[in-house]
């Protein structure tokens, strides 16, 4: 079965990955599965590694809107979502638009902003709708939130607790590129300038389409059972305080989805759900405190070790 546009986004994923982002593929491709999977994406790792880049670059080469927002202490939901003004010579109020309003949008160092604002951004991702002084404004669509937040930085910030955290369908570092990658791109310097140049290789048409084809991809009951299990595991794992939610659950299936979708598969195979498995559900996890100190990672990918998976 063809699975519509398929050969497009693949194209998108290979130009970012080969020529602009080098040793980016992972995020790349977790970043286009949030998008098809209708989610949002948290990008957790440490200044300098790509997080922002990598959003102005996909913005670009989908031919999607960009808006950023530079979190900081002193950020008002107003600044994200936008305002009305009364216009006195109109005797009427205008409302302004924040920079919610657009495809894509850049959240930078989201544990900046005052819980009060962190609110008002994820509630605005969760109902892709905003509502000020009684009237609902829609986002536009297709509409996906990249979040960034340093995993080491603490004086001035916020952490999101992890009932926000579940707002994002997937969590994932960037990483250190190859030796190789590193050493050309310390050669070439910054391609800040290069992906201003990125011409789109996709209309917002497409990407709706490609989101269409999605809900063509079959999901069998043992992929299903395979996911309540891993769901059930992370319940009763003794170094887990809080396992994963339906709605997680929920989003490892959408995200498996895409993923499969990707591997151009009209149905969900185990390895789908395994690909995916890591960054859709260790944000979520609540670790008991004598065991804080481990990766949340690592222990998700200990229960996907121990599980079996199911053979057709």
């Amino acid at each position: 079965m063809a699975l519509a546009e398929r050969e497009h986004i693949l194209e998108v994923i290979d130009t970012l990955a080969n020529r602009h982002l080098q040793g980016k593929v992972r995020a790349v491709r977790l970043a286009i599965i949030a998008l098809l999977s209708g989610g949002h994406i948290l990008l957790e790792d440490i200044p300098g590694l790509g997080k922002t880049t990598l959003a102005l670059a996909l913005a670009r080469v989908l031919g999607l809107s960009f808006g950023r927002i530079q979190c900081t202490s002193d950020l008002l939901p107003s600044d994200i979502t936008g305002l009305s003004i009364y216009r006195r010579e109109d005797q009427r109020f205008e409302f302004l638009p924040g920079p919610i309003f657009h495809n894509l949008v850049l959240v930078d160092e989201i544990s900046r902003a005052m819980p009060k604002t962190q609110s008002a951004l994820l509630e605005a991702m969760e109902e892709r709708r905003v509502t000020i002084e009684g009237v609902t404004h829609s986002l536009p669509e297709p509409f996906l939130v990249i979040a960034t937040q340093n995993p080491v930085e603490q004086i001035g910030t916020f952490a999101l607790p992890e009932s926000q955290l579940d707002r994002f369908s997937l969590c994932t570092g960037i990483g250190y590129p190859p030796a190789a990658v590193e050493k050309a791109i310390i050669r070439g310097g910054s391609v800040r300038e290069q992906i201003g140049q990125i011409k789109p290789l996709l209309s917002q048409s497409q990407i709706l389409a490609a989101r269409g084809a999605l809900r063509e991809v079959h999901l069998g009951e043992k992929v299903a059972e395979y996911i309540h299990a891993l769901a059930e595991a992370s319940r009763t794992h003794p170094a887990i305080l809080a396992g994963v939610s339906t709605r997680g659950a929920i989003t490892l299936a959408d995200t498996a989805r895409a993923a499969a979708y990707l591997e151009g598969r009209a149905f969900v195979a185990p390895e789908d759900v395994r690909q995916v498995a890591v960054a859709a559900l260790a944000h979520r996890l609540i670790l008991r405190p004598e065991h804080e100190n481990r990766r949340k990672e690592d222990v998700l990918r200990l229960l996907l070790k121990e599980l079996p998976v199911p053979r057709d």
